[in-house]
Order: structure tokens, then C-alpha cells, then sequence
């Protein structure tokens, strides 16, 4: 989806050009809940890490700091906006509110392991911070839930983009990394459908 907003040499150009800041604010707006390619543009770092053109040791902060700070703006954007602001940022990527109101509902039942695990989930990433805020997720709690996550999503897209950025092209890359996080989202979508799909055969059963 971000991809189609700007392409992927434009974003190497400015990952060239801006080194550890675009990735940094890259991941940090991203998850902050603005559809940028936060993801793509760790990516990149990492493999221009891998190819001599940047720092790993830098990149690999850069990227926990920015995805840090960007969930924890996503907390309180979500803590003071509310579902109103919810529903319209959904709306920018083409989610209905009856299923936001179904994330809603099973975040609040899993909200530790959504914070920490959401992060490699395609949209679960960008909606993550603002639901534990919506939620009123304790913030010391989403604090050390929210710290877990980055650092391990970010040594695990730097790191991976660093040695297999030198085995394969970045597109395929970058690809493969978004195919596995639609099929995270797909397994997410699964595991909120299902159940609710058999409560309603229950009820129709019990009329």
C-alpha cells in the first residue's frame, strides 16, 4: 500500500541522502499511524548497512528509537482522539468501522501480546500504539511492552535485511518481508473472525 505513495528507488534516494534519520522518522511516523512505508524504509537501512553505505550499530538504534517513540505518539494520539479519530484514521486504509470496532474488541482481550507481536503484523504495526491508548492500556505497561517489541522487530528487519540484503535484491526483500506480514495479518484476521463466526452459528442453533 505505502509503496504505491512512493517508490522503492525514491525511498532508497532519501535513506541515501538522510541515513539514519529517514529511518528513524520513517518507522517513528509510521507508527505514530500515518501510512508511510516505515517498514520498507528499515529495510533499506539495513541493507545499505550491509553494503558499506551506513552503520549497522546506528541503523539498528535508529530504527528502536524511532519505532519507540512512534508508538508511544500512536498512545496518546489514541488516549486523547478517542474512537471517532480511530475510525477515520482506519478509514485511510480502507477498514470499515464495524471491523475496527472487532480489533478493538480482541486487543483489549490480548493487549500485551498485540504491543509486543503486533509490530511484524501488516496494519496490527501501524494501529497498535493508538489502541493500547484508546484502550487505556496502563502506559508503565505498554511502556515495557511497547520497548520489547521495537527492539525485537528492529534487530530482526535490520539484521535480516543486512545479511540477505548481500544474498538477494532489495525488492525481493522487501517483498518477501511484506508477503509474511499479510500473512501474519491474515492469521489475525482469522483468529478475530472465526470466533465470532462460531458464536453466531450458537445462537442460531440455540433459536
Amino acid at each position: 500500500m505505502s509503496l504505491e505513495l512512493m517508490s522503492l528507488e525514491t525511498l532508497q534516494e532519501i535513506a541515501q541522502q538522510y541515513g539514519y534519520w529517514a529511518v528513524g522518522i520513517g518507522i517513528m511516523l509510521e507508527n505514530a499511524g500515518i501510512p508511510l512505508p516505515g517498514e520498507t524504509i528499515t529495510l533499506i537501512g539495513g541493507f545499505l548497512a550491509g553494503s558499506g553505505e551506513l552503520n549497522y550499530w546506528f541503523v539498528l538504534p535508529s530504527a528502536i528509537a524511532g519505532a519507540v517513540v512512534g508508538d508511544n505518539i500512536g498512545y496518546w494520539i489514541g488516549y486523547y482522539g478517542g474512537w471517532p479519530l480511530m475510525v477515520r484514521i482506519g478509514r485511510l486504509f480502507r477498514l470499515k468501522e464495524e471491523q475496527m470496532l472487532e480489533v478493538r474488541v480482541r486487543f483489549a482481550q490480548n493487549a500485551v501480546r498485540a504491543v509486543i507481536l503486533g509490530r511484524f503484523v501488516a496494519l496490527l504495526r501501524i494501529f497498535a500504539g493508538p489502541l493500547a491508548g484508546l484502550s487505556q492500556m496502563p502506559y508503565p505497561k505498554f511502556l515495557l511492552c511497547n520497548f520489547i517489541g521495537a527492539a525485537s522487530w528492529a534487530s530482526i528487519m535490520v539484521t535480516l535485511a543486512y545479511f540477505a540484503g548481500q544474498i538477494i535484491p532489495l525488492e525481493e526483500l522487501i517483498s518477501d518481508v511484506a508477503k509474511f506480514a499479510l500473512f501474519a495479518l491474515a492469521l489475525v484476521a482469522a483468529w478475530i473472525v472465526i470466533p465470532l463466526w462460531l458464536e453466531s452459528r450458537q445462537l442460531q442453533e440455540q433459536d
